[in-house]
């Protein structure tokens, strides 16, 4: 992972429940370590980010989660707003374009619109600089949607580039195209779980990411890992102890044929494993982290 550290933007996406988040801020914990200040952006979710840090809840605002990492729950409306002001740079004309009910009607109405709100808000803070002329985040880490939706949101830059006449909105989406197609700069990591679903989504996702949009996958996270044996209880015996080795073999064979499917992809992969503890302190992540 100490490769990926001169990226400045990674697009994380999966199936969903493969551990995104976790795998989100395992990474955030993992460059903040490196002395990178990183931003954890989330896309209008269920926040996990408090959860996960042990810290309040994170909403619209970008707020702190640890030393060196930062936190924003993406809300569309909120992005687009942010966005106009941007344009506008007058709250009375932003007031009197955007929060016309029949614009706001039209945002609705645009397939893909609150989507690049959102992520051209994630892109722009790579963007964002301090007073002294500094980026204010080395690395923004955008929590994506599941597969499905994740896709569709990387597609919309593409047609906005594709189709939208020269303007502000085309040169913002430009711009943005340019650095998630350039390896250097930014690149996709795939999340998965050794089961056949998740393995079956993710070689899809592959494929349209390399066809398709022509994006640098960068890393490919097979998380949950059978590493070592659940820790039974010490009162468990005979059929309980009989029954949770069969579990255990039949766990087993379905990772090592789902890996099998995956030996063909030219895709480095990290394998974390199954925390049977649970995964949702801050000792996890950063056993996580370490683990990366």
């Amino acid at each position: 992972m100490n490769s990926l550290l001169d990226r400045r933007f990674l697009f994380v996406t999966g199936k969903g429940g493969v551990g995104k988040t976790t795998v989100t801020a395992a990474l955030a914990l993992k460059f903040a370590a490196q002395g990178r200040r990183v931003l954890c952006a989330a896309c209008n979710a269920k926040e996990r980010f408090s959860t996960l840090f042990g810290v309040a809840p994170v909403g619209s605002e970008v707020a702190p989660l640890a030393p060196n990492v930062w936190g924003v729950n993406m809300e569309p409306a909120v992005a687009m707003a942010e966005y106009g002001m941007m344009i506008l740079k007058s709250r009375a004309l932003y007031m009197a374009v955007f929060e016309n009910r029949y614009v706001r009607s039209f945002f609705r109405a645009t397939p893909g619109l609150y989507e690049w709100a959102m992520l051209g808000k994630a892109w722009w803070h790579t963007t964002e600089q301090n007073p002294d002329g500094s980026h204010r985040f080395d690395i923004v880490l955008l929590d994506a949607p599941a597969t499905g939706h994740g896709l569709d949101m990387l597609r919309v830059p593409k047609v906005i580039v594709d189709i939208v006449p020269p303007g502000i909105l085309r040169r913002d989406a430009d711009r943005a195209w340019e650095m998630f197609r350039d390896s250097k700069r930014s690149g996709v990591v795939v999340v998965t779980l050794p089961e056949d679903m998740p393995v079956n989504e993710t070689l899809e996702l592959l494929g349209s990411l390399d066809r398709e949009l022509q994006l640098p996958v960068e890393r490919i996270v097979v998380n949950f890992m059978l590493t070592r044996p659940h820790p039974l209880d010490p009162l468990d015996e005979g059929h309980a102890a009989l029954a949770a080795g069969a579990r255990r073999s039949f766990r087993e064979t379905v990772q090592a044929q789902s890996l099998a499917r995956l030996a063909d992809v030219k895709v480095p992969r990290v394998y974390l494993p199954h925390l049977f503890e649970g995964a949702e302190t801050l000792d996890a992540l950063r056993d996580l982290a370490r683990r990366l």
